[in-house]
């Protein structure tokens, strides 16, 4: 299956970069490297690291880039900054996130990602680690609660999890068709009329068998450290948690006196280290959601160093 996938706002990421021609650049998730394909052409002297742990994306990768000055690793993007200093790269221009699953991995049944059609429950990004069938087969009834609570903001979670014990009880539940059927099973008829009841669930043993959530709360300190003073943090996201969790850190890094307001005088001696590229995030256009369903939910935003420690 070829590696197909359509970068999610493209120019505009490209464009938060502010990309300079001598500058070292990070592209994270370099997938379909479409992205990174724009940030390499716009480079002379400088140079493109790309990092994605499904080694499929690193081979398309390569092929790709291969004519850039550009290096793709195949690591996951939390491991970035050791990486980075084994090729004695300490600090950076621009680092870009699109944390979107590519249609690649979407549209291939054998990943086990989709709901719609039938496949192992895998979900891994790499092929290392716990699959989804581990966690349904074998997570307590409290343990599925959370993660489907937690990263789906499913409620019915509880409903949910305590139907899969069940259930795995006379058989283990083994495909995606076969745990969709569960959950289907579990919601009422209005629940269903809102959309396929099984996106919420599969989104959130996705984040828990790739462990999303704790890679990007950990890169988002690492990587605006990396930042020389100038350089950008862009960072695409699908969902609530994730944006939420860049929202925070973003307000945390633009933040400067944290005195109590009945100081006479500031003794924190705090300044802001970042500033927002746009004060709310860029959403696509009509006409990309048109060519692009898939990118719907997408929301980039992006922060400049300002300040260093």
């Amino acid at each position: 299956m070829e590696f197909n996938h359509k970068s999610v706002l493209l120019e505009e990421a490209i464009n938060s970069l502010d990309i300079k021609p001598d500058g070292i650049y990070v592209d994270g998730t370099v997938g379909g490297a479409g992205h990174s394909v724009q940030i390499a052409k716009r480079l002379n002297s400088g140079r493109l690291f790309a990092f994605d742990r499904d080694i499929g994306a690193v081979r398309v990768a390569s092929e790709r880039l291969k004519n850039y000055n550009a290096t793709v690793i195949e690591t996951n993007y939390d491991c970035m900054r050791e990486v980075l200093k084994s090729y004695g790269v300490f600090s950076v221009d621009g680092v870009l996130l699109d944390l979107g699953v590519s249609s690649y991995q979407l549209d291939n049944a054998s990943r086990g990602f989709s709901y719609r059609q039938d496949a192992p429950l895998d979900m891994r990004m790499s092929n290392s680690g716990i699959t989804a069938a581990y966690i349904v087969n074998n997570y307590s009834t409290e343990e599925l609660t959370r993660v489907f609570k937690d990263y789906g903001e499913e409620k019915f979670a509880f409903k949910i999890a305590k139907k899969i014990v069940a259930e795995r009880e006379r058989s283990p539940i083994l495909t995606t068709l076969a745990l969709a059927d569960v959950i289907n099973s579990c919601m009422p008829a209005a629940a269903r009329r809102e959309g396929n009841p099984s996106r919420r669930c599969f989104q959130a043993l996705r984040i828990e068998v790739n462990g999303e959530l704790d890679s990007l709360k950990k890169i988002l300190d690492e990587a605006f450290d990396m930042l020389n003073v100038g350089g950008v943090l862009a960072i695409i996201t699908f969902h609530s948690l994730e944006d939420r969790a860049v929202k925070q850190k973003f307000k945390e890094f633009c933040t400067g006196c944290i005195c109590p307001p009945d100081f006479p005088v500031c003794v924190c001696n705090r300044k802001p280290r970042g500033e927002l590229i746009s004060r709310k995030p860029v959403l696509p256009s009509d006409e990309e959601i048109k060519e692009n369903s898939r990118s719907r939910s997408a929301k980039l935003r992006a922060i400049r160093k300002i300040r260093g420690e």
